[in-house]
């Protein structure tokens, strides 16, 4: 079972390459995001952002669909 460390890392892991292949450098995203290079630095080094500013990073690399699906409710098979 992964931990919420596991999954801010592997998080800050996957917006790091997400960034990277969008040619973006974290001043770039920051920019973009309308967050400090300060915030983008510390959630890539350590996983901690707000949720505010996850989103904020989310929509600016074009991941906005993909939070759609957080405590959805499946239906049971």
């Amino acid at each position: 079972m992964k931990t919420p460390q596991d999954i801010r890392h592997e998080l800050a892991e996957r917006a790091k390459r997400r960034r990277l292949a969008l040619n973006l450098s974290q001043e770039g995203l920051a920019r973009r995001a309308g967050v400090s290079a300060g915030t983008i630095k510390r959630f890539e080094k350590t996983g901690h952002v707000s949720i505010d500013s996850l989103l904020r990073m989310g929509l600016a690399l074009n991941a906005a669909d993909e939070f759609e699906g957080v405590f959805k409710l499946r239906a049971m098979a």
